[in-house]
């Protein structure tokens, strides 16, 4: 009976991973607001607002000073969110070690959660690990780390993440560069199914070079969070692709 249950339970599993990796593929070009941005004090408005101006998909960056030389927040806001929302909720790990936590930020309410190749020294475990969960597992990438470094990863991947900018450092220009990784990870096996995600410098005027380039998912904080209204901002953005 034990086995039965665990098998059930597992293909549970699968089936709501796969659920969610689906609803993102269709909605293909989709912006997702990075909530670093934006105002913690009003949370549920902030969120009310966002799935208002049309929003499925809510990005959390993760930053722990470490890996990155700012710091975020952890799980409890990841919780938080959760409470407040059935919006898919994209979980952004810029830390060292995340193996140790991947469990936690599930049980926080992570749809999908992303390491960072440059912090461990094999993610395949890692990854599959966020997937035996039930999430959907991301493999990130900085800008000035080639494509070679997730190769044996991809298979073991839903999602690619290629930031545009480095981690953890506000104030940068958009490195129109790394847009060729795209195509370079499509090219390789496990890559050609897998969600392709760009983060960084998102704007009215980059965003069009992004899709072009072959990214699905696209961050977006200030260009959406400095704005009057979130859905003319979304709008607005998605009008120049589409």
């Amino acid at each position: 009976m034990d086995d039965d249950y665990s098998l059930l339970l597992l293909i549970k599993k699968i089936l709501m991973r796969r659920n969610c990796l689906s609803k993102l593929a269709d909605q293909a070009p989709a912006i997702l607001p990075s909530l670093l941005q934006c105002d913690f004090g009003r949370l549920a408005d902030e969120i009310q607002r966002l799935k208002d101006a049309g929003v499925h998909t809510l990005h959390l960056d993760v930053m722990d000073g470490v890996f990155v030389p700012n710091f975020t927040y952890g799980m409890t806001i990841v919780k938080a969110v959760r409470s407040l929302t059935d919006m898919v909720v994209d979980v952004h790990l810029m830390m060292v070690e995340p193996q140790k936590y991947v469990p936690q930020f599930y049980d926080a309410g992570a749809d999908i959660i992303t390491i960072h190749a440059e912090a461990v020294d094999d993610a395949r475990p890692v990854l599959d690990s966020i997937k035996t969960l039930g999430a959907a597992a991301g493999i990130a990438i900085n800008p000035q780390t080639p494509v070679s470094a997730i190769a044996a990863s991809l298979p073991h991947a839903d999602m690619a993440l290629v930031m545009s900018v480095n981690a953890g450092f506000g104030g940068q220009q958009f490195n129109e560069a790394v847009l060729t990784k795209f195509s370079e990870i499509r090219s390789l096996p496990g890559g050609e199914e897998i969600l392709l995600e760009i983060d960084g410098g998102v704007n009215p005027e980059t965003i069009k070079k992004c899709t072009d380039a072959g990214a699905q998912l696209l961050v977006a904080g200030s260009a959406i969070f400095k704005q009057d209204s979130y859905g003319d901002a979304i709008h607005s953005m998605l009008g120049r692709v589409n």
